[in-house]
């Protein structure tokens, strides 16, 4: 016992702030740990989209969220979208569909997709971190977000036809 003591006590001389650093090693790899899943959050996979417009194809490259926690999140806390750029959320079948903007910082327009690939509507330029409920009007099966402004700019109308694999004839 008395041996138990004086190794302990050595070990508190030689070490007398282990217990702090026990701390900051636990922090460290906490960090590390939440650093690594941030970047695995953001590393998605991109598929090419075509939009046929009446002035001709418009084609982006669309990140996928099809998982439950990937369309909740959707484009949350990013501060910015390439102009040819957008995130596809894919409901499985057509169904009213209600999405909002909070924690969202960039505005968007939302273009409505029916399950054949006809856009069904359009929610051009979205208030970013609104709470407000955006409607589909109409049973959907996906919503493609874009920057604001994507859809006039570039001629996307009502009954256009989205070319995905996500859709009939796609």
């Amino acid at each position: 016992m008395i041996i138990a003591r004086s190794v302990a006590g050595a070990r508190a001389a030689v070490f007398p702030h282990a217990g702090l650093l026990r701390q900051c090693v636990a922090g460290l790899a906490a960090v590390t740990l939440l650093f690594a899943a941030l970047l695995s959050a953001q590393a998605a996979s991109f598929e090419q989209l075509t939009v046929s417009t009446k002035a001709g194809p418009v084609v982006f490259e669309v990140e996928l969220a099809v998982t439950p926690a990937e369309r909740s999140k959707g484009l949350m806390y990013r501060t910015e979208l390439a102009p040819n750029a957008g995130m596809l959320f894919d409901f499985g079948v057509d169904q009213p569909v209600y999405m909002w903007m909070k924690n969202t910082y960039i505005p968007l327009d939302m273009v409505f997709i029916r399950s054949d690939g006809r856009v069904a509507g359009i929610a051009a330029n979205t208030v970013p971190l609104s709470t407000a409920t955006i409607s589909s009007g109409a049973p959907v099966r996906a919503v493609l977000e874009l920057p604001a402004g994507t859809a006039k700019a570039r001629g996307i109308a009502v009954g256009d036809r989205i070319e995905h694999r996500l859709f009939a004839g796609g």
